[in-house]
């Protein structure tokens, strides 16, 4: 697995990382803890060093991944979020000074480690300046607690913002073949910045992979069923898309899934995709993408065959689309 560096911040980590959040928190019933610490170690056996949590998916994910890294704490990068009330995406935005302080101090025990090298606010809350979220960071990082800065969606005023008053290393938001908004102004803010992109849901959420359909049935906690994306009537239409790329990875003898996250890792040297799974399978298929060489010809190829398909649904529901791109 090669490194890359995260814009221009000197923390580097594995070209692709692993977003922990489905082991146990959005996608229906998850993993066991075992199961979990399992398939943490097998994305690190296999050269994965650089993984994702937050506060909000509960508990027990910032323990598993605590649990699973411990033995290696020195080789990997854990990266966590705070900037809900309680933890509780239900219960609104928070991220007053004094919050972000518990949540670090909670979070260093579950992870079982002395600092956090990147820590993003989730979202930014509009209730508390941009910085004094990134002044008490700074702070943190002062006191060793914190290495790194972060943001999670946030817009291209709340990023120069905070960047000017501590240096955003990432910026963390949704980025992949269904979701492009980011190429707009996003991408040449963080260019100029030198600050690092890590997509989240790279995958589409798991329907670039080709393993989701119309008829697809979610389990009943699995909030992809609360997506406008996913509706029975939006699958059907953006089927489209991954029948555009079927091809594509078939003359390269791979998958969907895999040059989707190839696609991303060619489009700059400073992005990191964080795709997550619960399968061993689908894990070691989305690190093979790692293996892929995709050069300028690849992407006008790529993107000349999807550029035409319309992608049908909002990416979030209106409650939670207004808590990103502030």
């Amino acid at each position: 697995m090669k490194t890359r560096e995260l814009g221009a911040s000197g923390l580097k980590v594995s070209a692709l990382g692993f977003g922990c959040m489905g082991l146990s928190f959005g996608y229906g019933s998850g993993l066991d803890r075992r199961s979990g610490v399992q398939m943490i170690r097998r994305a690190f056996d296999q050269g994965v060093t650089f993984f994702d949590t937050a506060e909000a998916y509960g508990a027990l994910n910032e323990e598993i991944v605590g649990e699973a890294l411990a033995p290696v704490r020195d080789q990997v990068v854990i990266a966590t979020k705070f900037g809900f009330r309680e933890g509780d995406t239900a219960q609104g935005l928070d991220s007053r000074p004094a919050r972000i302080r518990a949540v670090v101090d909670t979070s260093l025990q579950r992870l079982r480690t002395d600092h956090i090298d990147l820590l993003y606010q989730h979202r930014v809350d509009p209730d508390v300046p941009i910085e004094d979220v990134a002044g008490t960071v700074k702070a943190l990082i002062a006191e060793g607690k914190v290495r790194h800065f972060g943001l999670s969606e946030a817009g291209v005023d709340s990023i120069r913002r905070a960047h000017a008053v501590q240096p955003v290393a990432a910026l963390q938001s949704e980025y992949s073949l269904w979701w492009r908004e980011p190429e707009r102004e996003i991408l040449p803010l963080l260019e100029a910045l030198g600050i690092g992109l890590v997509p989240f849901s790279p995958l589409g959420k798991g329907f670039l992979t080709g393993a989701i359909d119309a008829g697809t049935a979610f389990a009943p906690n699995d909030f992809r069923n609360i997506v406008p994306r996913f509706s029975t009537q939006a699958r059907q239409v953006n089927q489209a898309l991954v029948d555009a790329l079927k091809p594509i990875a078939a003359a390269r003898g791979a998958t969907p899934a895999q040059i989707a996250l190839a696609w991303l890792l060619a489009k700059k040297p400073w992005i990191v995709p964080i795709p997550g799974t619960t399968k061993p399978h689908r894990l070691d298929e989305n690190l093979g993408a790692a293996a892929l060489d995709i050069d300028a010809d690849d992407l006008r190829q790529i993107e000349g065959a999807l550029d035409g398909i319309a992608v049908e649904g909002e990416r979030y529901p209106a409650h939670l689309a207004a808590r990103a791109g502030r």
